[in-house]
């Protein structure tokens, strides 16, 4: 990694010293519920002190080390760089549609100089489970990410796969304080090592930037962005707040908050919801009051916030404002978030995304080394660092609009561009890995767009926004000329999403079908409440939990199991497969389950029996409900999705294929998710481990026989019709 001529060791020491000048004020630990454990700013002065004197000892002995091994490695290399471009999502017969409509040139003059692919997708088809599959060259069974939620087998409930957070439970009480000692603990639930870990192993340099299912940052030799799920500031997946003056709005919204102002001659008062006061043992929540100032004739309306104004249009974003939380003890507590006046007439109406972690004063670790996040924000400006920055829930909430939503997405997309095209030009031998969400988030909440028979359509409407992912396509193929105009001739380019997208109309309740199928039994007295609220776990054989998985009630495993393990576990298995792949929507005239999977045979490695014991394919059209997902249940098994959020890539995994286009023509004609780290490896001549299940694509040999691979059924012609 060069900067301005000099090397990449000069970039790390810059770092350190950037962390002597920049740690001015003390940091906090923040978790899901966790509340924060601080430290002194003298001591974090003190630390990073010590360790930049310590660095400053060292650093000519592993400068030396790293030259030594970084020479050997890239002496046996085929490239100076590898460059892969995520673009979470894109879907291959858009791509190829728009290509052909001649709206994609970069796309095409990159398939034509070099090679197109479809790219096969992991088993769940979705992103915690592809881009760990792409990091790690090896299949759910070995990096123990099967979905977006798991159950805790204790309790039955359901939780992060990815990350979880903590807190201490050691405290020192003073009165009405308590003060944490130490800080919490920051497991991630991803097993086995990324590529890039074994590139620096070799002494091969890489920046990657917000790669899913890198949090909390793991050391390397490179630099790093951590994304999906990194937490907001309140220590959630992301809450928006929606601020009324209406007395009579009321609202339940599920992950976002609706909380009061008070309106009176133009000026309208409330308080910024922030973390819980760790230092109180009541644990009440710290705010930041603040006002809006609505001046009617000429339009001027204000915000203003810690002693600082900022001007507030209509429908659109203030810049990120930041935010000063103090708990006490002069301590204080940063982040930042955008706000959006939504009304002025006849009430007044504010939306506030998720309070970010500032990057400035980061909260938590979110980069390797800790500084790469402060050197981002120092030189590129404040950015989002929530892991799902973009508020998909406040879409489809209905607490912003479409315009408002496009314009948040496409401020977070030019944050990632900087960032991307500032790691390109820093970088200049090693890898360059960057993930764009933009693909994702859009195609999930406009894909309706493209379906005008979609249920999410009803009421809503259809034409402001058709050609909102046909513009995005377009978008992206900018973004690679761009990308292309950098790369060099001895680099590699790589250009791959994780997974494709199609319509989702469709839901289907795995949990109200175990019920109505004798697999679960719910309590005479209901509460109609989700995260299985109503299930009597002493007669319940199976439960379902995320977007796919359904697992048994193992004796010996989950707290209350009652199926044993062996013979009878396999009796139940194979009822609910055979049961699910007969179900019958007679609304559309379709079979909602086009494979159930079991698990023990599909994957391989040492965390198989983490896994769902069963996971169902969807056809085309269909996913799991949302009521299913946690826990909840619908009187129908089978229900329209009328939500904005109208596609998904949660279905059979062969029917949802990602792309990969390169520069460099592979040997292979079936690439898969898990071969791209084995390349990437392969490329700068570094050995590629015997565990992984990938292989190097520049080999010509096929796919061993080793994992099972998910199963493509064939569509009947009605059935593609009803697909889209």
């Amino acid at each position: 990694m060069k900067v301005k001529g000099h090397r990449e060791p000069a970039v790390a020491f810059g770092l350190f010293v950037a962390a002597l000048l920049l740690s001015g004020a003390a940091h906090a630990y923040i978790g899901p519920g966790a509340g924060f454990a601080f430290v002194s700013s003298f001591f974090i002065l003190f630390i990073t002190f010590v360790l930049a004197f310590v660095t400053l000892l060292t650093w000519p002995f592993k400068w030396a080390l790293r030259t030594f091994r970084g020479r050997r490695a890239l002496a046996k290399s085929r490239c100076k760089r590898v460059i892969i471009v995520g673009l979470d999502g894109q879907e291959p017969t858009l791509t190829e549609r728009f290509m052909n409509e001649g709206l994609m040139p970069n796309f095409v003059k990159l398939r034509d100089q070099g090679s197109y692919h479809h790219l096969g997708t992991s088993l769940l088809a979705e992103s915690p489970v592809a881009w760990s599959c792409f990091q790690t060259g090896c299949n759910p069974g070995r990096h123990k990410i099967f979905d977006f939620l798991v159950p805790n087998r204790k309790s039955h409930l359901p939780e992060l796969s990815s990350a979880q957070v903590r807190a201490t439970d050691k405290t020192l009480s003073l009165g009405k304080y308590q003060l944490p000692i130490g800080k919490p603990r920051i497991d991630l639930g991803r097993k086995s090592q990324p590529f890039w870990k074994i590139l620096g192993d070799h002494g091969v340099f890489s920046t990657i930037l917000r790669v899913p299912i890198t949090f909390p940052p793991e050391k390397f030799h490179g630099v790093m962005l951590s994304a999906m799920c990194v937490p907001d500031l309140k220590g959630s997946q992301g809450t928006f707040f929606y601020y009324t003056s209406d007395p009579d709005e009321k609202r339940e919204l599920t992950s976002g908050v609706q909380l009061p102002l008070e309106y009176s001659n133009g000026t309208a008062k409330g308080a910024l919801s922030g973390p819980e006061n760790p230092l109180l043992k009541s644990g009440e929540e710290i705010t930041i009051p603040f006002e809006v100032k609505v001046r009617e004739g000429n339009g001027d309306t204000e915000l203003i916030i810690n002693k600082h104004a900022y001007p507030l249009p209509l429908n659109d974003y203030t810049p990120w404002v930041h935010l000063d939380f103090k708990p006490g003890l002069g301590i204080k507590v940063r982040g930042l978030a955008r706000f959006c006046l939504l009304e002025t007439s006849p009430h007044l109406r504010l939306y506030v995304t998720p309070i970010q972690i500032d990057p400035n004063k980061p909260a938590l670790p979110i980069s390797h080394p800790f500084t790469y996040a402060i050197y981002l924000a120092k030189t590129l400006g404040p950015y989002a660092t929530l892991g799902v920055a973009e508020d998909t829930s406040g879409l489809n909430e209905g607490v912003i609009s479409e315009d408002v939503f496009l314009k948040q997405t496409y401020l977070i997309h030019e944050e990632r561009e900087r960032m991307f095209f500032d790691a390109m030009d820093k970088t200049r031998r090693g890898l360059v890995a960057c993930v764009f969400d933009i693909t994702d988030r859009i195609q999930h909440m406009f894909f309706r767009h493209l379906d005008e028979d979609h249920p999410a359509n009803r009421g809503r409407d259809n034409e402001t926004h058709r050609d909102a992912i046909k513009k995005l396509y377009v978008d992206m193929d900018d973004l690679l000329g761009r990308v292309m105009e950098r790369v060099g001739k001895d680099d590699v380019l790589m250009v791959m999403s994780d997974h494709g997208f199609k319509p989702f109309r469709r839901g289907v309740n795995l949990n109200t079908w175990l019920c109505k199928n004798g697999f679960m039994a719910l309590k005479e007295e209901r509460t109609g409440g989700d995260m299985f609220a109503d299930v009597d776990w002493s007669k319940t054989k199976a439960y379902a939990v995320g977007f796919g998985g359904i697992y048994l009630n193992v004796a010996g495993r989950e707290a209350n199991g009652i199926v044993e393990p062996g013979e009878e576990a396999e009796r139940v298995k194979k009822e609910i497969t055979e049961g699910l792949e007969a179900l019958y929507d007679d609304v559309d005239q379709l079979a909602p389950v086009r494979k159930v999977y079991d698990t023990a045979r599909v994957y391989s490695g040492p965390y198989v029996d983490d896994a769902p014991d069963l996971i169902a394919g969807f056809r085309v059209g269909y996913r799991v409900s949302w009521e299913s997902v946690t826990g909840g249940f619908t009187d129908e098994v089978i229900v329209d999705n009328v939500r904005p959020w109208s596609g998904d890539h949660n279905l059979n995994p062969p029917d949802v294929p990602g792309i990969l286009f390169s520069n460099v023509r592979f040997q292979r004609d079936n690439p898969h998710i898990t071969d791209i780290a084995p390349t990437a490896l392969d490329f700068f001549g570094v050995p590629v481990p015997a565990y992984f299940d990938g292989q190097s694509l520049l080999a010509p040999e096929g796919r061993e026989a080793g994992v099972q691979e998910a199963e493509k059924v064939e569509q009947t012609p009605a059935e593609e019709a009803a697909a889209g």
